[in-house]
C-alpha cells in the first residue's frame, strides 16, 4: 500500500506533467505522466530512495548529506542552496527555512571544500545579488526530491511563487523556471564569491553566460599551488536576453544577471556545461550529454542510469522503512568516488596539467577503505581498474598517492589507506592498472618518511605543510611504534600503519618479492607494542618508552575504541589479550560501556569480531542492533558524516548479511541478513543470492547455513565464491545457536 507522501509525490508528478504538456498530443501526454513512475508508485529502484536522509538533524544523527541530483560517480552534483557551505557546512540543511540558489556543488562531505562550484538563482522584481537578498521561503510539502529530478516552488511574497526544477548528467545540469505574471524575471549566475577573482562573461548572440571560478577551499592543506585550476561553466538559456550584464568588484563576488520577458506560467530552461579543462571542454560535454531542450528526455536518461545500477540488488522481506533506507544508502554508495575524465580526458590536480585518460577524486580514503571501496568491487566493478589507476596516476603526477584528494592533496587523516585499496583491487583480480607501478607507490608509503618529518607534528588539517604520507615514520622505522610526545595522533597511527603494512606484504606477495613480504608482515606486528597487559588495551607511548596518558594519542576514538583496530590479525590480538574468553569479556565490556560510537568511522568492523572467537551468535545480534539505532528513514537518518559513503555502505552489508572486516583480505564476515532473500546481479551474469528462512525483527540468530546446497561451518563468505555466483541460504530462529561456534581463524603466523 502507498503512504500518503507517496501519493502526494505521484500527484505532484501528475500536475507537472498536465502543465507541461500543452501543445502535446494526449498519448504523449500519457508517456510523459506514465516514464516518471507516475502509473507504477514506487516500483522501481530509484523510487525508493529517500534523498532526504542525512541532511537533516535529530534524534539519530547528523550526516552532512545533501539531495544530490546527480549521475552515478558523476563530476558535478546538483542541489538547491539554503546556506553558504563551507568547511563543516554543506549547501543544504533539511531545516533551513529559504533557499538562495541552485548549485552545481563537489563538495563531497561536510569536513572537506568544495572547488570550482556554480550557482544559478531565479529572482523577480529588482535583481538581488547577495545570498541574504536573494532568499526565498519554502516549504518541504512543495518540493520533490530524487537522484533524477529536484523541484520547488518558492515563495516570492505578493501570493506569487518561482518553481524551479532541475535534472542533470555526469557533468552537466538541465535547470527549469517558471516565472508568475507581470513581475520582471532575472536568473542569477554566481560565478565565485568574495575574495575570489571568478569570471562570467555575457555571450548575448548565443544565449549565453560562460564563466570559471578559480576558488578551491581546501588549497592551504597541501603542497600545490595549481595556479591553473578553475572550474568553467556555460551556461545557455532557451530564450533571447531582454538585458544581460556582469558584474564584479575587487573583492568579489563576480557572476552575471539575465533578464528575460515573461507572462504568466512561462518557463525559462537552462542547460549547464561544467569543465575543470576549458570552456569549450564544457560546452562540448554539454552538447554530447544535453544536446536538445528537452528536460523530460533528460530527466528520463538519467533515471535510467539509477535504476540500472540501484536494480543490481534486489530484496524481500524489508519493511518500507529498510527498503528506502537501502536504496538510499546505495545511491549515497555510487555517488563516490567523483569521475573527473572529460572525453577522454582530465584535469590533474596534482600536476595542474591535463592528460589523456581516465580519473578520480573524492576518495575519502581513511573511510571508505573500511568497507565502501568493498562494496564497490562487487556492485561497480567496471570502475575498479579506473579508479586504482588514477590514484597510481596521482603518484606519478604529484609523487605520492594521496589520503583524500579535494581534488589534490589535503592530508586529510592517518596512515596511507589507499595502500589497502590497491592491495584489495590486487588481490580480487582486476585489471586495468600496472602492478609494479602500484608496488612501488605503496611501498613509497610504507618507506619513505615525509618531508620534515621530525620537524613537524602533523596536526589534523595543519596549513602549508608537505605532504604528510604516514606522519612519523622516522620515528616507527626507529623504535617500531609513533611516539605521542612527538607526533599527533600517534597510537591511531601506529595502529593503522600496522594494517598497511599488512597490505604491502600482500601487495609484495603478489609479484614474488619473498623478502618483502617476509619484512612487512613482520612490521605489521608493531601494533603489539602498544598493548599494556596491565589494562588490557591499546595505549600509546613517549619517546622514552613510557606510556601516555589514555587519552592521548587517538584519531576520532579513543583506548577503548583503537583496542580493536587490529583488522589483520585478530587472532593475534586475540592472543595478547589472554584467549578467547578474556577477548569475549573485554569486547562484552567495550560494548556495555557504551564505548562502540557508529558515528566514526574505526568502530565499524567491532560488531562483526564475536565471529573470531566462537560467539557469532553475539555479532548477529549486535550488528542488528547497531542497524536498528543507528539508520532512519527521515532526514536525520544517519548517525554521523557519511564520508563519502562509508556509513551507508555499512548498512547495506549488514543488511546483506556479511562484512569485510579485513578489506583487502577478499573475507567477509557473516552477520544476520535484514531480508529474506536479497540477490546481487553480479559481472558475467552471474548472481550472489543470501536466502534467509524464517528471518524476522525477533528471528535474528542464525542456527544453520549452506552454500551452494553444502553445509557452511564457519561465518566467512570467499569473495571468489561471491563473484562466481552463489547461493548462501540461512536458517534463523529467536534464540542463539551453536551454529559456527567451533570455527577458528587461521593465525596470521602459523
Amino acid at each position: 500500500m502507498m503512504t500518503t507522501p507517496e501519493l502526494r509525490a505521484i500527484f505532484r508528478r501528475l500536475l507537472s506533467s498536465v502543465q507541461h504538456c500543452a501543445g502535446r498530443s494526449v498519448l504523449a501526454c500519457f508517456v510523459l505522466a506514465s516514464s516518471g513512475s507516475l502509473l507504477h508508485g514506487a516500483n522501481e529502484p530509484i523510487d525508493w530512495v529517500n534523498a532526504y536522509i542525512g541532511s537533516g538533524s535529530g534524534p539519530v544523527g547528523y550526516g552532512g548529506m545533501m539531495p544530490f541530483v546527480v549521475s552515478p560517480f558523476g563530476m558535478t552534483s546538483w542541489t538547491p542552496q539554503t546556506r553558504q557551505n563551507k568547511l563543516g557546512v554543506v549547501s543544504y540543511k533539511y531545516e533551513d527555512p529559504a533557499i538562495t540558489g541552485f548549485m552545481g556543488t563537489h563538495q563531497p562531505a561536510i569536513w572537506m571544500g568544495d572547488y570550482g562550484y556554480v550557482t544559478l538563482m531565479p529572482e523577480i522584481d529588482t535583481v538581488k545579488l547577495t545570498p541574504q537578498e536573494r532568499q526565498l521561503p519554502y516549504s518541504h510539502s512543495d518540493e520533490e526530491v530524487g537522484p533524477d529530478y529536484y523541484s520547488v516552488k518558492m515563495d516570492a511574497g505578493k501570493s506569487r511563487s518561482i518553481r524551479t526544477e532541475m535534472t542533470a548528467s555526469e557533468h552537466c545540469a538541465y535547470l527549469r523556471f517558471t516565472f508568475p505574471a507581470n513581475s520582471p524575471s532575472s536568473i542569477v549566475v554566481e560565478a565565485s564569491r568574495p575574495g575570489t577573482a571568478g569570471q562570467a562573461v555575457v555571450v548575448e548572440a548565443r544565449h549565453e553566460i560562460t564563466g570559471y571560478n578559480p576558488e578551491r577551499v581546501d588549497n592551504n592543506l597541501g603542497p600545490i599551488a595549481l595556479p591553473r585550476f578553475k572550474g568553467y561553466f556555460v551556461v545557455e538559456f532557451d530564450k533571447p536576453f531582454k538585458s544581460a550584464k556582469a558584474y564584479a568588484d575587487a573583492a568579489g563576488p563576480s557572476g552575471a544577471v539575465a533578464t528575460f520577458q515573461t507572462s504568466d506560467g512561462d518557463r525559462i530552461e537552462a542547460r549547464v556545461g561544467t569543465s575543470f579543462i576549458s570552456l569549450e571542454q564544457a560546452r562540448r560535454n554539454l552538447q554530447a550529454e544535453i544536446p536538445s531542450w528537452h528536460f523530460d528526455s533528460t530527466r528520463q536518461a538519467l533515471r535510467k542510469s539509477w535504476n540500472d545500477k540501484l536494480g543490481e540488488v534486489s530484496i524481500e522481506g524489508a519493511t518500507e522503512d529498510q527498503r528506502r533506507i537501502f536504496y538510499t544508502a546505495i545511491y549515497h554508495a555510487l555517488l563516490y568516488p567523483r569521475s573527473m575524465t572529460e572525453e577522454g580526458r582530465y584535469y590533474s590536480g596534482f600536476d595542474d596539467k591535463v592528460h589523456t585518460g581516465e580519473s578520480y577524486t573524492d576518495y575519502s580514503i581513511w573511510d571508505i577503505f573500511r568497507c565502501e571501496w568493498s562494496f564497490l568491487t562487487l556492485i561497480a566493478p567496471e570502475r575498479i581498474g579506473g579508479m586504482t589507476q588514477a590514484l597510481l596516476q596521482d603518484y606519478q603526477e604529484g609523487g605520492w598517492m594521496p589520503k583524500w584528494p579535494n581534488p589534490s592533496y589535503t592530508n586529510i587523516m592517518i596512515a596511507t589507506h589507499a595502500d589497502s585499496l590497491v592491495a584489495e583491487a590486487t588481490a580480487k583480480h582486476f585489471k586495468g592498472f600496472d602492478p609494479k607501478l602500484a608496488y612501488a607507490a605503496v611501498y613509497k608509503d610504507a618507506m619513505t618518511p615525509p618531508d620534515d618529518d621530525t620537524k613537524l607534528r602533523w596536526h589534523d588539517r595543519e596549513p602549508h605543510t608537505p605532504y604528510e604520507g604516514r606522519g612519523g615514520l622516522t620515528y616507527l622505522k626507529q623504535l617500531g611504534y609513533i611516539p605521542v610526545d612527538k607526533t599527533d595522533e600517534a597510537a591511531s597511527r601506529t595502529l593503522e600503519d600496522a594494517y598497511d603494512d599488512w597490505c604491502v606484504a600482500q601487495m609484495a606477495k603478489s609479484l614474488g618479492k619473498t623478502s618483502d613480504y617476509n619484512f612487512f608482515l613482520n612490521r605489521s606486528q608493531n601494533y603489539k607494542h602498544l598493548f599494556n597487559l596491565k589494562i588490557g588495551l591499546m595505549q600509546g607511548r613517549n619517546f622514552d618508552g613510557s606510556w601516555a596518558a589514555l587519552d592521548q594519542g587517538w584519531t576520532e576514538g579513543d583506548t577503548w575504541v583503537y583496542s580493536w583496530a587490529v583488522m589483520h590479525d585478530i587472532p593475534g590480538l586475540m592472543q595478547l589479550m589472554g584467549g578467547r574468553d578474556r577477548y569475549n569479556a573485554k569486547l562484552d565490556e567495550y560494548f556495555a560501556g557504551g564505548h562502540n560510537q557508529h558515528g566514526n568511522e574505526p568502530s565499524h568492523h567491532y560488531g562483526y569480531l564475536y565471529d573470531y572467537s566462537g560467539q557469532p551468535w553475539k555479532t548477529q545480534a549486535k550488528v542488528r542492533q547497531i542497524a536498528a539505532k543507528e539508520y532512519a528513514n527521515h532526514p536525520s537518518g544517519l548517525d554521523g558524516d557519511d564520508d563519502c559513503g562509508q556509513m551507508s555502505s555499512w548498512y547495506i552489508f549488514t543488511a546483506l548479511g556479511f562484512y569485510p572486516v579485513n578489506p583487502a583480505s577478499g573475507d567477509y564476515m557473516i552477520g544476520s541478513p535484514l531480508f529474506t532473500k536479497a540477490t546481487l546481479q553480479l559481472a558475467g551474469g552471474k548472481q550472489f543470492t543470501v536466502l534467509a528462512e524464517n528471518n524476522s525483527a525477533t528471528n535474528v540468530y542464525i542456527q544453520s547455513a549452506t552454500l551452494n546446497g553444502k553445509p557452511l561451518n564457519q561465518p566467512v563468505l570467499r569473495y571468489d565464491d561471491i563473484v562466481a555466483g552463489a547461493t548462501l541460504k540461512l536458517t534463523m530462529g529467536p534464540q542463539p545457536s551453536q551454529w559456527a561456534a567451533d570455527w577458528h581463524p587461521d593465525p596470521l603466523f602459523p
